[in-house]
């Protein structure tokens, strides 16, 4: 995630003596467990990686970026159960880079940082680059608008093959406006689209973070699987595709202009 560097920070989970929560103005940002970095502490940290265990066969190593690094918790957690793969984390804010490189145990072989805007890394990135992009990108509490268009969305399907798959997480409130046009935004330019989220926020009665998952191949998506594992978490999903997806759309516009609000 990308942070602020406001009033950052390392804080020891009392209930479990090997975690660390990264802090910016006291809000949590990320969580590592640096003895395990297969734990995943918050609850769209791991329905982004049930994807990511389901892209392609188990341990087979991919090429990943991602858009915002806060404490490396997926970029540890992929180079864990896909050894060999090739990351790279892309983090705005150099005083996050400095804190984790010196208070959280060494990035693991394959895992690049670089310092830069996530749109700015992506538009200087090859065309079918990365079999993984993921994107947590937030800025005082929001996603940078110009994050959130057709624009951006088409440059990173550019860089994915062509059975690559995009993860976004959104945090959002009811009415899940802000969820809802961004999947009209990834329709636009992705074929396959599908959303993951605790099913009271679905339903309108919390606010929370909601994983997008998108495809630039018809029917890429491992939904059915994804359903599966979405159950299983500790805190059970919902998983929204096809015809459910479509009324759960209904009305959003895709954002073209990095002005909308």
């Amino acid at each position: 995630m990308e942070v602020p560097d406001d009033r950052l920070g390392l804080a020891a989970d009392p209930a479990r003596p090997t975690g660390r929560t990264l802090l910016a103005g006291g809000v949590e940002q990320s969580y590592v467990d640096v003895a395990d970095p297969t734990y995943l502490h918050f609850d769209y940290v791991r329905w982004m990686a049930a994807m990511a265990d389901l892209a392609a066969p188990a341990g087979d190593p991919l090429d990943v970026l991602h858009l915002g690094g806060g404490a490396l918790t997926l970029p540890r957690y992929i180079a864990t159960t896909r050894p060999g793969s090739v990351q790279v984390a892309v983090e705005r804010e150099s005083a996050v880079v400095e804190l984790v490189a010196r208070e959280l145990p060494p990035r693991p072989a394959g895992i690049e940082v670089h310092i830069a805007d996530a749109l700015e890394a992506v538009t200087a990135a090859y065309a079918d680059a990365y079999d993984l992009v993921l994107a947590d990108i937030y800025q005082a509490a929001r996603m940078p608008p110009h994050v959130t268009t057709v624009a951006f969305a088409a440059e990173v399907a550019r860089v994915l093959r062509p059975d690559g798959i995009y993860l976004v997480n959104v945090t959002d409130l009811p009415p899940l406006v802000l969820t809802r046009v961004q999947v009209a935004t990834l329709r636009a330019v992705f074929a396959d689209v599908c959303v993951v989220a605790d099913r009271r926020m679905l339903r309108g009665r919390r606010y929370g973070n909601v994983v997008l998952a998108a495809a630039r191949c018809p029917d890429r998506l491992p939904v059915a699987r994804l359903v599966v594992r979405a159950l299983r978490d500790p805190v059970p999903a919902g998983v929204l595709h096809g015809p459910a997806l479509d009324r759960f759309v209904a009305g959003a516009r895709p954002r073209t202009d990095d002005t909308e609000r």
